[in-house]
């Protein structure tokens, strides 16, 4: 029975999982002759349409979410919940799929972008632990994606780091944070996120400004199209100024509220000191082997495999000559 290495590739829909498979399959074969690795990639997403890279087994071939949305009518994301659970039901076929590859096999599956099968409803813990039980528990990885993009608007990289941390906790497996798509995103904003000793650190540098001009602008609009609906008379000079006064003073404590919870999420993310990101530029090949090289040490793979003295037999050869 085969136990392979193996990357379970997470991350919220549209961050870049299916894009990272391809890139993984492609750079392994582009590795060279002395490292090439033939990289298999299984798609565990009910939902998936297109994929680029070469499929080794699918989840659709035993259920898929357009059946299940045709037969029982149900919604998108009830439709995955269910072939999700049908799966864990079927364990069997699973079994019998990665049972056809080597000890030595590189396996990284493509997993469905609903969050909430994470962190909210126990499937995928279901299914790794029944992943440990088959053998795999020492040879399994995590791999969250997150979109770089998130890297320019702090609040939304505050929220993918939590995101993340979630993920971790829930699974319980070794894992790697990776940002994709940095070939879209200014490095000089990027390295200036990830040089941050801490969230709190980020926040205090980055996070009010940028707070006040989203969420206290929102609230502002909000607040002044809230006044503007409820009063059919037109007001007086001084009932407006008191009014405005008053909305001004919630604006301000609401803003206050919501830099308090920020900065609460951000000691939180802080005591673990865990959630780390590795950058992806899938145009850059040493960005690729890094990422690699950094989920591969995470389960120490390749450690049992002969160490080759490239340099060494490049010199030898050349002796030789």
């Amino acid at each position: 029975m085969g136990r392979g290495a193996i990357q379970l590739v997470t991350g919220p829909a549209g961050s870049g999982k299916s894009t990272y498979c391809h890139i993984m399959q492609e750079h392994g074969l582009a590795m060279g002759p002395k490292h090439a690795r033939r990289i298999h990639i299984i798609n565990l997403d009910p939902a998936a349409e297109h994929f680029r890279y070469d499929i080794a087994f699918d989840i659709r071939d035993l259920i898929s979410v357009e059946d299940v949305m045709d037969e029982l009518h149900l919604g998108p994301n009830g439709s995955l919940v269910y072939c999700m659970e049908y799966l864990l039901q079927n364990m069997d076929w699973l079994e019998e799929k990665l049972n056809e590859y080597d000890d030595d096999e590189y396996l990284i599956v493509d997993c469905p972008g609903q969050i909430e099968l994470y962190t909210h409803i126990p499937v995928m813990n279901k299914i790794i632990d029944q992943l440990r039980t088959w053998g795999y528990g020492d040879n399994m990885v995590s791999v969250f994606i997150v979109d770089a993009t998130f890297v320019t608007d702090p609040t939304k990289f505050i929220s993918g780091s939590l995101l993340a941390l979630s993920a971790m906790i829930s699974m319980q497996l070794p894992h790697v944070n990776v940002l994709s798509k940095c070939d879209l995103v200014e490095e000089a904003s990027m390295e200036r996120v990830l040089e941050m000793e801490s969230a709190l650190q980020l926040w205090d540098v980055l996070g009010p400004g940028s707070s006040s001009d989203g969420v206290g602008g929102a609230l502002s609009c909000s607040s002044s199209s809230l006044q503007h609906y409820n009063h059919l008379q037109p007001p007086t000079a001084e009932s407006t100024e008191n009014e405005s006064s008053t909305e001004q003073n919630k604006s301000q404590a609401r803003e206050r509220k919501w830099h308090r919870l920020t900065e609460a999420i951000c000691s939180l993310l802080d005591d673990y000191s865990m959630v780390g990101f590795v950058p992806l530029n899938i145009n850059d090949e040493d960005s690729i082997s890094h990422v690699l090289a950094t989920v591969d040490h995470s389960i120490n793979y390749g450690e049992d495999l002969e160490v080759r003295g490239a340099d060494y037999d490049d010199g030898v050869a050349d002796e030789d000559d």
